[in-house]
């Protein structure tokens, strides 16, 4: 049975090189790992625990929580926006993160990649991430990491699914994701 990865991705510009890199993750998946892109994070409302009652959880908000209570881990991807995480990737932890201790992400394998501009590749936006996941109850893999930097000139002509480099990268994350899971 394959490892059912979530992946978020922090970026919503359909053609950011955060958005390539989820599709390089799907396309290079190794055998056992079964990578999904989530989308409608831009529909999803910032949390307020005053609409996070029983009867009343928004429809997003409510999908997002089942698609991360069907995954077996998760994957973030994250550019980084003044210097941390984007509001939307902060947004989907706070809603995954409730009920307190028993939300979506208890538990759950996890781990953040991403590519950015700047020469570091997007690391304190990663690390917010990582940490916040952390809070969340999350089983943040801290040694899965992945950040490509000068995203802009590196992916300005080649996708980063045909970049052997950042392709074998990215199996080797999604590998340790599945060992992690499976372990569990």
């Amino acid at each position: 049975m394959a490892t059912k990865v979530l992946t978020l991705v922090g970026s919503l510009r359909a053609g950011s090189t955060n958005q390539q890199l989820a599709e390089a993750t799907v396309l290079n998946s190794p055998e056992g790992v079964e990578v999904s892109v989530y989308s409608g994070l831009e529909s999803l409302p910032f949390y307020n625990e005053d609409h996070d009652v029983e009867s009343a959880v928004p429809a997003a908000a409510q999908a997002l929580r089942d698609a991360a209570g069907a995954a077996d881990a998760l994957l973030l991807i994250s550019p980084e926006y003044n210097g941390t995480m984007p509001a939307v990737l902060k947004n989907a932890i706070d809603w995954l993160s409730r009920p307190f201790g028993t939300g979506a992400v208890k538990d759950k394998p996890s781990a953040v990649i991403g590519t950015a501009f700047g020469q570091y590749g997007g690391v304190w936006a990663q690390d917010e991430a990582r940490k916040a996941l952390t809070i969340a109850g999350a089983n943040v893999l801290e040694d899965v990491k992945l950040s490509i930097p000068n995203s802009v000139v590196r992916f300005a002509e080649l996708h980063p699914k045909d970049d052997a480099e950042v392709v074998g990268q990215v199996a080797e994350v999604l590998a340790n994701i599945r060992t992690v899971a499976e372990a569990n």
